[in-house]
Formats: C-alpha cells, structure tokens, sequence
C-alpha cells in the first residue's frame, strides 16, 4: 500500500502517545482535559434532543439557533461583529484549524507559529503542503510582532496565534495583539486565533484579533469552557467570502457536527455560567500550588497566566519525561511542542488537588 508524502513527514502526537502509555496506577498529568464533568443542564439538554428524535443531520455550518448564540457570544465577549452566517459549527477546534490551515495554505507556503507552540499547528500546516515556521517566543513567553516580521518571507501566508497559549499558559497583551493584526494586514497573511483557553485566564485578559482585522480567522470550542471535550464541538468565525471556501472542505470531510453536541452546546452557551467561573477558581488554586512547591525544587518557570499548564525548564525534557514515568507521573516532553521546548516538559493541571501532590510527592528525587 502507498500512502501520500505529507503522511510520512508527521508524527503520531506526542501527547496522545503519553496518555494512551499509561500505566494504570499512574497519575496523568500528560493530557489537557479538565477532570470535571460536564455540567447537568448541558447533559440534560443532549438527552432532551434524543428522546426529541433529533438525530439525524443538521445545516452544513450548523443549527441555526447555535450560530445566532455564537455571533452573540462572540460580540459580547470578543468584541467581534458578525452574523450567523459568517460562523460554522465544527467537530471540535480541531477541526476548525484542519479548515482553516487547509483552505488557506498552499504548496510552499510558511505558516508563522510560536516555539514552542501547540503541535497540531506543524502537522496540520504540514498536510496542506506547507511549512511551519517556528518563531521564538519572547521572555515572557509570548509573540511579537518585531520577531514575526523579522520571520517573514515572501512564502509566508498565515500566522496561528494561540493566547492563553499551550503549552505555556502565556497571555498576549492587548498592545501585542493589536501589533501582530497591523503587521499581518500589511503583509497580506492571514491570522488563524486559536482561543480555546479564553475563559481560563488568572491574570491579564484576553484580547481576540478579530476584533481589529477581518482577516483573522478565530477558532474555539465547548470543549475547554465546558468540559466537553468529548462531545466534539467546536466553532469559528470567518468574515466575508472566507467561511464559503471553509465550508467546501467542512461538507465533504465531515457534513456536520453532530446534531446532539450541538443542542448540548446551546444550552452550554445560552445557559448559566457559574460552572465556567468554579473550573477557572479551582485551577488557579491547582496552579499556586504547583508552581510554589516546583519552585521549592528550584525550578526555573514562568507563571502561566491562563489556560491549565505549567512548561518548566528541566534540563533535557525527553529524560526527565521518560524517568517521570517510570515514577508514574506522565507529563509531556516539551521537545513535542518544538526545538526550543526541548530543555522543558509540560505539566497539565487539570487533574484534582489529591492528585497533584501525589505527583508531587513521586517528583521529588526527579526534578
């Protein structure tokens, strides 16, 4: 059997080869999956829409309703103006970039990303043709415009941006934000805002590029905000005549969302909130401890400002990962998310409080 050439040039995640290994007495500190469970008036709404018969498929961008929640939610939280028709419901955020990197990039062309940055990012840029340009990040673990541009090219097409970001847990600055949008609209790139940590931020806000420039497009989900990551709903928006050239490679690899999600995620938008705030309170709990007992082993990190992720520098990542491990503590060797993430591995925390000072206590010797 012969496989295309791009199959070849990616490799199977490094995060999910890190959950699928582990032992069944270790302690997953590997994958970015809230430890919560689905709120009950979003469950409720999903076997509502069973019993309703609602089963069967839904609009190609998705149930109306849904999208006219959406171009709300994105006004009032985003700063963005849209209508219904310029967002599609997507198979989680995942999907929502394959659209995006797939109908922007051709053969040849760079796509900018942070390094370390998300690895979807790579392959995905990858699987359309490209190259992913890896831009280093700055002390505080952020991109600036004065870094991108100096990455720039005549090949360059698009720029992904993701704030709060993973692995690091950075949250670009307003001042920032409006700095990269001038500099991709002088240049004609596209910008492509991964958001999916929006509503996890401890310090600072969060600032999307869409509301300066019609040229980005932004990409979130239920997953995150809701512990919904298996009901596999995503969003985005796309201004203009962008989402039509979206939406012909949405209809034919995947039609649509499916239909339950999607009545899920509409009671998840259109409904009570206080769940969202209670995740956010206990993960920055989770968050202090961690990086005061990790500073007490004298590890060098920045304190992420937002999203579920601590990235220290431990010397070589890939041992410290795989001596981890062996320990049971399964966390990911930060050379997964690039070249200059090699000398950190990423600790997720969302995992319960008994958890984490279990792992914390199997650290000890390690780190």
């Amino acid at each position: 059997m012969r496989f295309a050439s791009c199959t070849g040039e990616i490799e199977i995640s490094g995060i999910r080869k890190c959950f699928e290994g582990a032992g069944p007495d270790a302690i997953n500190l590997g994958l970015g999956q809230p430890d919560f469970d689905t709120p009950n008036h979003i469950k409720e709404a999903a076997i509502e829409s069973i019993y309703e018969g609602f089963t069967g498929y839904t609009p190609n961008c998705g149930i109306p309703e849904l999208r006219t929640a959406l171009a709300e939610k994105f006004q009032l939280e985003n700063n963005i103006t849209c209508t219904p028709d310029e967002i599609m419901v997507t198979s989680g955020a995942s999907e929502g970039l394959f659209l995006a990197i797939s109908a922007t990039v051709d053969k040849g062309d760079e796509v900018l990303i942070g390094d370390p940055g998300f690895l979807s990012y790579n392959a995905l840029t990858k699987l359309a043709g490209g190259k992913a340009m890896g831009v280093p990040l700055n002390d505080h673990l952020t991109l600036s415009a004065e870094t991108l541009n100096d990455n720039i090219t005549d090949k360059t097409k698009a720029i992904v941006l993701n704030s709060p970001a993973n692995p690091t847990g950075a949250v670009q600055t307003r001042d920032e934000i409006k700095a990269i949008v001038e500099l991709a609209d002088e240049n004609d790139l596209t910008i492509i805002s991964d958001e999916v940590y929006e509503h996890f931020i401890y310090e600072g806000e969060h600032v999307s590029p869409g509301q300066f420039s019609d040229n980005v497009i932004t990409i979130n989900g239920v997953s995150k905000t809701y512990a919904m990551t298996g009901w596999r709903v995503g969003y985005l928006v796309a201004k203009g005549c962008a989402l039509e050239q979206l939406l012909k490679i949405h209809q034919y690899v995947q039609a649509c969302a499916c239909s339950i999600s999607q009545k899920a995620a509409y009671r998840a938008i259109t409904g009570p909130q206080e769940c969202v705030a209670q995740m956010k309170d206990e993960f920055k709990k989770r968050r202090d401890i961690l990086v005061t007992r990790l500073r007490e082993m004298d590890l060098d990190l920045n304190v992420p400002q937002g999203a579920f992720y601590l990235f220290p520098r431990v010397g070589n990542g890939d041992e410290i990962a795989s001596s981890l491990a062996k320990a049971g503590v399964i966390v990911v060797p930060g050379s997964a998310f690039g070249l200059n993430g090699k000398d950190h591995i990423r600790i997720s925390y969302a995992a319960s409080q008994q958890k984490l000072e279990e792992a914390l206590r199997r650290m000890k010797g390690i780190l």
